[in-house]
């Protein structure tokens, strides 16, 4: 019988009046931090029922927009890299690559 561990990622979102996030904070059973600041988070999750992704994407008011290209670019990279090892598909992986390069050109990265 194979034991099995569960572990828990937690994220922990406080708003302003307006509902705009003014601090975000993740922990993860794993983690070396108890719990750390972040401006950003992108979760997405498969629903099997409807064959679809879901996701949600928060940044808090502070945010600099540069600090949001750098964000998607590497979320584009790691992207390519996920999706390489989830399909062994390089040429698609290749193609998210470009992608990014092309966004970080065009942004003066």
């Amino acid at each position: 019988m194979d034991k099995k561990i569960e572990k828990d990622v937690r994220l922990s979102v406080v708003l302003d009046e307006n509902h705009v996030p003014e601090s975000i904070h993740w922990s993860a059973d794993d983690a070396q931090d108890e719990s750390a600041a972040t401006k950003a988070f992108m979760l997405a999750v498969w629903d099997e029922a409807t064959k679809s992704s879901l996701r949600m994407d928060l940044w808090t008011k502070d945010m600099l927009v540069d600090e949001m290209h750098r964000f998607y670019h590497q979320s584009f990279l790691a992207m390519a890299d996920s999706f390489h090892r989830a399909t062994n598909n390089e040429n698609v992986a290749q193609m998210i690559r470009n992608f990014s390069a092309e966004f970080k050109k065009e942004l003066n990265l």
